[in-house]
Formats: C-alpha cells, sequence, structure tokens
C-alpha cells in the first residue's frame, strides 16, 4: 500500500512492493506481530472508554503531542540527535502525512465512536486495503483481478455494516465519519511512500504525530471543547485508557511495527489489517458488553474475508 521502509510507522502495512530478506521467521518477528495484532486491535475498546468522559479531539490530540514527544525524545536518546536532522521538504511531507493519518484517519475514529462501538469503528476501518487499490488504479496501476474482486467483495460488506445505522442501531454519521477517516487514512498512508520522508522512520512517526497531534488540540479548542471541561470530573478509566493509548498505542506499538517492516515480509506485516478488527469485536463485547448484531457479524465478516484475498492475492505478485 506505498509504504516503505523509510515510510511512517502510523500508516497501514504496504501489500506490495519489496519485502525485508529475512529468510526463517524468528521468535522476534512472532512476538512483534503479536504485539502490533493485539495492541492496535484493543485502541478501539481504548478509545471508546476514552470518550466516555473526555472530550474526543482534546484527548486524541494530547495522545499524539504527548507520544510524539516521547518518541522524540527516544529517538535522540538511542540514536543521537542527528537522528531528528530533517530537510524543510521531509518535515512539511511529514507534516501531510501526519495531518491525514492522525488528524483526518484517527482523530475522525475518535469522534465517531462517541456515537459507534468500538467493534463496529474496527470493521469499518478494514476497509483501508480497499481504498488503497481503489488509489492505485487512479494512478495507472492495474492490479490483479481477485485483487480487484476482494475490493467488490469488501464494499458488499460495507453496505452491510451500514445497515447498524440505517436502521437505527448506531449513528449514521458515525458510521458516514469511519469511512471517511478510512479514506483518509488510506490517502496518507499511499502518498507517504512517494513523498520526500525523513530517513529514519521513528524520527518520521514522531514528526507525524506532533502535527498531527497539535492539529488535533487546534480542532478541539475550534469546537470549543475546553468549555466547561473539567478534570476532575473524567473518570478513572478514562484515565487509564489514555495513558494506555500513549504508551502501548502510540509508542510500543508503532515500534514493533517499524521494526516488523524492516525484519519481516510486507505481506505479513499486513495480515494485521484484517486480525485487529477480530480482536476489536472481541474486547469490545467481553468488556463493554457492545451488542453483536447481524449486520456487524455478516458484513464484518466479509470485509474481513475480502481484506484477506487482497492479502493474499498480493503476496503471490
Amino acid at each position: 500500500m506505498g509504504t516503505t521502509k523509510d515510510a511512517p510507522v502510523t500508516g497501514p502495512a504496504a501489500t506490495t512492493g519489496a519485502s525485508p530478506s529475512t529468510g526463517r521467521l524468528g521468535g522476534a518477528v512472532w512476538g512483534a506481530l503479536l504485539i502490533v495484532y493485539v495492541v492496535w486491535g484493543s485502541t478501539y475498546l481504548g478509545i471508546r472508554v476514552v470518550v466516555e468522559t473526555l472530550p474526543p479531539f482534546l484527548s486524541a490530540g494530547s495522545r499524539f503531542l504527548v507520544a510524539g514527544l516521547l518518541l522524540l525524545v527516544l529517538v535522540a536518546w538511542r540514536q543521537g540527535p542527528a537522528a531528528l536532522k530533517v530537510t524543510r521538504r521531509q518535515l512539511g511531507s511529514a507534516a501531510l502525512v501526519g495531518l491525514l493519518l492522525i488528524l483526518g484517519g484517527n482523530g475522525l475514529v475518535v469522534l465517531a465512536e462517541t456515537a459507534v462501538p468500538s467493534g463496529l469503528a474496527a470493521l469499518l476501518i478494514a476497509s483501508v486495503p480497499l481504498w488503497m487499490v481503489v488509489l492505485r488504479t487512479t494512478t495507472g496501476d492495474r492490479p490483479p483481478l481477485p485483487t480487484l474482486a476482494g475490493v467488490g467483495i469488501g464494499l458488499a460488506g460495507l453496505a452491510v455494516l451500514t445497515q447498524s445505522g440505517l436502521s437505527g442501531n448506531v449513528e449514521l454519521w458515525g458510521v458516514g465519519l469511519i469511512l471517511f477517516a478510512s479514506l483518509l487514512w488510506a490517502l496518507g498512508s499511499f502518498i507517504s511512500g512517494r513523498l520526500p520522508m525523513p530517513k529514519d522512520p521513528f524520527a518520521a512517526s514522531a514528526y507525524q504525530m506532533l502535527v498531527g497531534g497539535a492539529a488535533g488540540l487546534v480542532v478541539a479548542f475550534a469546537r470549543g471543547e475546553q468549555h466547561g471541561f473539567d478534570p476532575g470530573a473524567v473518570s478513572g478509566r478514562s484515565w487509564v485508557g489514555l495513558a494506555y493509548l500513549v504508551v502501548f498505542g502510540s509508542l510500543v506499538a508503532f515500534t514493533a511495527y517499524a521494526w516488523l517492516l524492516r525484519a519481516a515480509p510486507l505481506s505479513l506485516v499486513a495480515t494485521y489489517a484484517y486480525v485487529n478488527p477480530v480482536v476489536a469485536v472481541l474486547l469490545g463485547a467481553l468488556i463493554l458488553d457492545e451488542a453483536l448484531t447481524w449486520p456487524i457479524l455478516v458484513g464484518g465478516g466479509i470485509v474481513v474475508a475480502a481484506v484477506g484475498v487482497i492479502v493474499s492475492t498480493e503476496r503471490r505478485t
């Protein structure tokens, strides 16, 4: 999906392009992949808990701003300050991708999860690989027929999923917002491999998080989320959820993902796109008692299967 080893770690894994030569995959690869599977899948649950008592953009902006600062410190400590040096063009590219991925892709999901169950949100976001294929066709690329068939199947699954909004079980505006967020995430991931990004992938991610987080706070203040906000009224589990998203969602999982891009085949890394929704749905049902309606089960199954078709097809090309 346009991600290279020097591309930002915040985008979905590429399903095309050269993969690292790994030979026999070791335990470290599978351990890192397990982190990406479980932690990223659990972030939808974390977001849902956070927005129970924290404003959406205020919490999302703070999350990525703090995570970006922490990552900058870690990069400078582990690799030296020279790793943070970037050109003006590289910084501009990282900023643009950060706005698309973090402000658009993540921020809108956080807003939507004030009205949409976490499991459904994850299933809708699983459409990112579908949009990536669509974007590839706009550049003259001709995906194989099985890939296009996977896109068609996935779109049918999305149509089923939207029935939850049309039937009144969830807010339809939230469903639409998540679909738009998935398109912005796909667009950010798509152009990231075509822009002059910072050479160090961790530094690139830090700059993206800083820009996306700062933009999120600007949107929060523009929406007036600060008015009447009382930190004392925030529940303990919302604070815990926010801390979890900062440390595990934005640092641990992103670090594992960035390392995987260098150590494992991209086609293997890309499998997170259809494992995360399963994890999110299970956690939402077990912890938050989110209803598993037939549109969610059937539509979600179709979307996950479609993403599996796309990933497996691209793996052979």
